[in-house]
């Protein structure tokens, strides 16, 4: 018998090739045509409500629009769905996933339960990193529920992440490139007892971007208007391979307020290294067809950063001071350019081996600390010159966050995604016959009569090769031809024949299409804790019951659900992050500088207590006056 794995098909001695997505953010559905166009085999965007980003809503129209480019290339829409879910609102979410499956959405990304006992459709159901999932234990459950796509964690390492690919028979998604939340996806509620917005609604306020003071327990600052909490961007180009060898199928690139440049620019980046790989391995293939050809060559640091993390991918839980926070400041960095060598008046020089251009954007931090910046009025050689005098020394570092040229290159750009099609061109007795085959495996055979065909003169194949290449208003680039080189086929009927041709062609894949299919729910599976807390985020009954029907017997219900303030006491972050830790001073590390035992971050009204779990070496975060 077959067993499948996060490796592929294993039938006896015979191995079949597993299928890499690359899964791409869309603020909106032109983006999202972006980075199809661009690469992605896959791409997630928000419906008109309950997405985990509320500033990042779309009509079911227009997800429809995106939905019939991306089939095209037997690329994938995924709608979130992914906020946690009052009672009042079931039977809404019930009619907007209908209308989403009936536009062709491939799958649903979710966070709460109450999606597998609501009465919709049998779309797939991928489980959102909302759903906090970190153990082969979780992953197990979730996977006996019947998703079909599981998302981890941002936080585990490439040891964890094969530990949990092990233990199910679904396709495990990571993040690989973006912002980093500081806590646990699906466990922070820092945002709704603070601000009175729910992060698990799709309204995070973003307080770990916030400068916070370090204070001790006699209130006296230790460390002063710091961005505490605010984690470098997520970058794991040089892991891919890795990731794969654990078990990731689906690398998942963070960013759905991000614009089109960005997603333009960092899909093209990591289609690139991801076909490299897979060039390289017989039992992988991509996840969609067709070529892609940006336009640009990318380069993740031209796009906004906040300079970059692995984070604990490769497994370090040994004190590293100050490699993934960015204290300074929670703007983009951009690119490190050089140090000023020379200031006179408005002209600035910078050491820098790299071209600058006329307009480019520059960065630093001033004496006080602050994050300001400059625009290029004029460049010459290594000298900027400005419109209005800078306060800059020499020595200070310098960064470009704005690329004049890059930026043109990748607003003028134009990226096409072609697909291979292979023509055969022949005659009957009465008609003429031309059957296409396209690289997705689709194949169609149309005839028209015969007229105005006859012996020819002359060879005719060129030109007929030329007609039957005339594609430019398809997704079709002509490969193999096979035509007839003695016979005379009028122009015009060569044209017709091929424009109905492709027509059935479009018809037929739209036809044929794989549409993925929601999985069983496993009715005995039973779920690995007994008791669920608030921060299980369970806001509705039909959440509660699935739980119930699942093992557990105690259920509290998550924080949104109270109408009183959040007391004093209540952890509002998990974080594997730590802080001490950040700062040098690891409780487990002897040599490690000292901090006191209690420790608070304060800003204006925010105020919270530090508390570190060392056997499991994480960090909490709780409501303190």
């Amino acid at each position: 018998m077959a067993k499948f794995t996060n490796f592929g098909y294993i039938c006896g001695m015979k191995r079949v090739t597993r299928k890499i997505e690359l899964l791409a953010p869309a603020r909106m559905a032109s983006v999202g045509m972006a980075a199809i166009d661009c690469g992605a085999d896959a791409v997630y965007i928000g419906a008109s409500r309950f997405g985990a980003r509320a500033q990042a809503g779309n009509s079911v129209a227009d997800i429809g629009r995106l939905c019939d480019h991306a089939h095209r290339y037997d690329a994938r829409i995924y709608a979130t769905v992914n906020t946690i879910l009052f009672d009042h609102e079931l039977k809404e979410v019930e009619r907007l996933v209908k209308e989403l499956y009936a536009v062709g959405v491939d799958a649903l990304i979710v966070q709460d339960m109450a999606l597998l006992r609501l009465d919709i459709p049998p779309i797939a159901l991928h489980a959102s990193t909302q759903c906090d999932i970190r153990t082969p234990e979780k992953a197990r459950f979730l996977a006996s529920l019947g998703f079909s796509q599981l998302v981890l964690a941002r936080e585990l390492s490439l040891e964890e992440i094969a530990a949990i690919a092990r233990e199910v028979e679904v396709p495990i998604e990571a993040f690989v490139h973006g912002a980093l939340c500081v806590s646990y996806s699906g466990c922070c509620q820092a945002s709704h007892a603070y601000r009175g917005r729910s992060a698990n609604r799709g309204e995070c306020a973003q307080l770990c971007r916030l400068p916070y003071d370090l204070v001790d327990g006699d209130g006296r600052v230790l460390v002063s208007g710091k961005h505490l909490l605010s984690l470098r961007d997520f970058n794991a180009t040089s892991s891919l391979a890795a990731m794969i060898e654990a078990g990731v199928s689906s690398f998942k690139i963070e960013g759905r307020l991000k614009d089109e440049y960005y997603v333009k620019n960092i899909v093209a980046h990591y289609r690139q290294r991801l076909d490299e790989i897979i060039a390289g391995d017989d039992t992988l293939e991509r996840a969609s067809t067709g070529r892609s050809v940006p336009g640009f060559e990318p380069n993740p640091a031209k796009s906004f950063n906040r300079s970059f993390t692995t984070y604990f991918l490769d497994g370090h839980r040994a004190p590293r001071e100050n490699d993934m926070a960015c204290l300074d400041t929670p703007k983009s960095m951009g690119e490190p350019m050089g140090r000023v060598s020379a200031v006179k008046g408005r002209n600035i020089t910078i050491a820098t081996p790299m071209a600058m251009a006329n307009g480019d954007g520059f960065s630093f931090f001033g004496a006080d600390g602050t994050f300001t910046g400059f625009r290029a009025n004029t460049v010459n050689g290594r000298r900027v010159t400005t419109l209005d005098k800078v306060k800059i020394a020499p020595g200070t570092m310098v960064y470009r966050t704005r690329d004049k040229a890059f930026n043109d290159a990748l607003t003028s750009a134009v990226a096409c995604r072609m697909l291979t099609v292979d023509a055969e061109l022949r005659r009957t007795s009465d008609d003429l016959v031309l059957t296409l085959s396209d690289e997705r495996g689709c194949r169609v055979t149309h005839a028209v009569e015969a007229q105005g065909v006859g012996e020819a003169r002359q060879p005719q194949g060129t030109k007929q090769r030329e007609v039957l290449a005339k594609l430019g208003d398809t997704v079709y680039s002509l490969r193999e031809t096979t035509v007839l080189d003695d016979v005379f086929v009028p122009a015009s009927l060569l044209t017709r024949l091929r424009r109905e041709t492709v027509e059935l062609l479009d018809r037929t894949h739209a036809f044929t299409r794989k549409v993925p299919m929601r999985l069983p729910e496993d009715r005995e599976a039973q779920c690995p804790k007994t008791t669920l807390t608030n921060v299980d985020n369970v806001a509705n009954a039909l959440a509660r019951q699935l739980y119930l029907d699942h093992g557990v017997t105690d259920i509290e219900p998550a924080l949104e659900c109270r109408t009183e303030p959040v007391e004093e006491g209540t952890t509002v972050m998990r974080t594997r992050y730590c802080l001490r830790r950040q700062l040098g001073a690891c409780l487990r590390d002897p040599k490690a500088r000292r901090l006191p035992a209690t420790l608070l971050l304060r800003s204006g009204d925010v105020k919270m207590r530090i508390e570190c779990d060392c056997a499991r070496c994480e960090m909490r975060l709780v409501t303190s006056r």
